[in-house]
């Protein structure tokens, strides 16, 4: 016959294996409700439900607290919602979201990983949107000085960032440093796509916008020509591409 010790010890471990089951089930169902919330909300999105993807997406967050203040769910739900809030132009909603993800990646991916490039260059359109350019300004150029180090001068993701903090040096008055800009970035794209790519052709137009505000019409007049020609030799087809 078992000791009275044997059967205690016996009863605690089933009780401690019990508790683990309890907690192992809890977790699980956690994050069982998180991937639906997750992918209701993706659905929605894809479908232009915005209203219905938000509800889903701020579900999804709450589920994802749980599970600790730099868990990669919470990230993922962070940013989903504050995706849903940008396609809805709630961008008030919006800001706090994107900040606290970029707080997050700093602390686990480092300042100059990719990742933070791409959360800071969301913040910054924020910002822009609401005519915060003097905040989105160096938000940009801090986005565009991790890409070129991560991949080097003549990116095309360099040429996006260039773009946006044109976009920004233009609307501000800053027409010189925008020139040199849009300067550069025409030249990445005539480098990497050809002279005659739509990414060419919609840069020259920025390009010619600028040169208008700066009173250089016969330089604009240039670029817009050539801009036309480069639009006249695509069909519709290409144009979706």
């Amino acid at each position: 016959m078992p000791s009275y010790a044997s059967l205690r010890a016996v009863i605690v471990v089933g009780s401690l294996l019990s508790l683990s089951t309890c907690v192992f089930n809890q977790d699980t169902l956690q994050d069982t409700l998180w991937d639906s919330y997750i992918d209701e909300g993706s659905k929605a999105y894809s479908e232009q439900d915005f209203a219905e993807a938000e509800k889903q997406y701020v579900a999804a967050l709450k589920e994802a607290e749980k599970f600790g203040p730099e868990d990669s769910r919470l990230i993922t739900s962070l940013d989903s919602l504050a995706s849903v809030y940008e396609a809805q132009r709630k961008w008030v909603e919006a800001e706090p979201l994107y900040q606290r993800t970029l707080a997050i990646q700093e602390n686990l991916l480092g300042l100059e990983h990719p990742d933070v490039a791409d959360n800071l260059n969301n913040l910054a359109i924020v910002y822009k949107a609401q005519g915060k350019y003097s905040e989105a300004e160096p938000v940009y150029k801090r986005a565009l000085a991790i890409r070129e180090k991560a991949n080097g001068p003549d990116h095309p993701d360099i040429a996006d960032g260039l773009e946006n903090l044109a976009m920004v040096y233009k609307t501000e008055g800053k027409y010189r440093e925008a020139e040199a800009l849009y300067t550069r970035e025409l030249a990445i794209w005539e480098n990497v796509l050809g002279p005659e790519h739509l990414k060419v052709a919609t840069t020259l137009e920025n390009y010619a916008s600028l040169l208008r505000l700066m009173n250089r019409k016969d330089e604009a007049d240039l670029l817009d020509a050539r801009a036309k020609t480069i639009l006249s030799k695509r069909d519709p087809e290409s144009l979706r591409r």
